[in-house]
């Protein structure tokens, strides 16, 4: 080691697996937090559909319980449950829009999540994190010691204090393998390429939001187009009209989980009648007034019982079964 040469201090080493176990943590909090906020709402709507694909094939008046616990339930009891869901749709209609801006939050804390990451990764490993890949790449591995030894070196400068024989604090040097670092430098390595892929489907996640935001109440070719992802060919062009014209953004995006995470078949009887029913309540003056019927406790109108064909008991919820 010549004088002129530049000292650095590896402090790090003894910390990396607190450090990326904390990081593990961290990365699992944006999925906590949107559990948490979320309430499970579209779990248990759908729970109750759980055998809807086999049920569908069983028209018998009784169920039948498995010891499994699953049930497979007869034509009426899965018209019922159907029915559930789509007066459970639409009596938050255009009420509970803080669900599509609790996932926009949890989207936005993605990003924000991964770039607080890299920047603590960069102040853990004394600032020479943020062009550790690219340096990476640029390496030709030709020469003695490469780019990655200069951040995680392998044999390294170690200063021992020690009392000496008359009780004085004496200094050491000696020179020590820090066989760990093998295993750092790819650990590290592959994080920073992996954390520019989150960075970068974080964004992309991001702008699409903004796009299905502003497109989602204005076009039905766009409507048409993002739920042909969910299922092809399922919504008709009526339905696509109707969504795009009655559905507010916090709708519109719990009608596309909805979609996604159930039989097709049980969607497109759910989605008709959600559709017709709230199609004729935003058109009725008389459609608030209705909802706030039902959350006091009174009976359904004779409309609404034959639209959902479903059992509404008398203190107004509907449970899953």
């Amino acid at each position: 080691m010549h004088p002129e040469d530049t000292v650095k201090h590896h402090a790090y080493y003894q910390w990396v697996p607190f450090i990326l176990f904390l990081q593990a943590i961290m990365f699992y909090a944006p999925h906590y937090v949107w559990r948490t906020m979320e309430g499970g709402k579209i779990k248990n709507l759908v729970d109750g559909l759980r055998m809807v694909e086999i049920s569908r094939y069983y028209n018998e008046d009784k169920n039948i319980t498995f010891p499994s616990k699953y049930t497979l339930y007869s034509r009426s009891e899965l018209d019922r449950k159907i029915g559930i869901v789509q007066s459970a749709f639409r009596k938050h209609l255009r009420i509970n829009h803080m669900w599509a801006s609790k996932h926009v939050f949890c989207e936005t804390l993605n990003l924000v999540n991964v770039l607080a990451q890299v920047y603590f990764t960069n102040y853990f490993l004394g600032g020479r994190f943020y062009h550790l890949g690219f340096d990476f790449l640029e390496e030709d591995f030709t020469g003695t010691m490469d780019v990655l030894d200069t951040v995680f070196p392998k044999v390294t400068k170690c200063h021992f204090h020690k009392y000496g024989p008359s009780g004085t604090i004496q200094k050491h040097d000696a020179l020590c393998v820090m066989a760990l670092n093998v295993i750092n430098e790819k650990i590290f390595t592959f994080l920073w390429f992996w954390y520019g892929i989150l960075i970068a489907i974080s964004i992309l996640a991001l702008l699409w939001r903004l796009i299905t935001f502003y497109l989602h109440g204005r076009s039905t070719k766009f409507n048409e187009l993002v739920f042909s992802f969910a299922w092809p060919g399922t919504l008709d062009f009526h339905g696509i009209r109707a969504i795009t014209t009655n559905f507010s953004f916090s709708d519109w995006l719990f009608l596309y989980y909805l979609a996604r995470n159930m039989d097709r078949q049980i969607f497109v009887a759910l989605f008709r009648g959600i559709v017709s029913g709230t199609t004729t309540e935003l058109d009725s003056p008389k459609s608030i007034q209705s909802d706030e019927e039902e959350d006091f406790g009174s009976k359904s109108t004779p409309a609404a019982s034959q639209l959902l064909v479903v059992e509404v008991p008398e203190n107004g919820e509907d449970k899953m079964g």
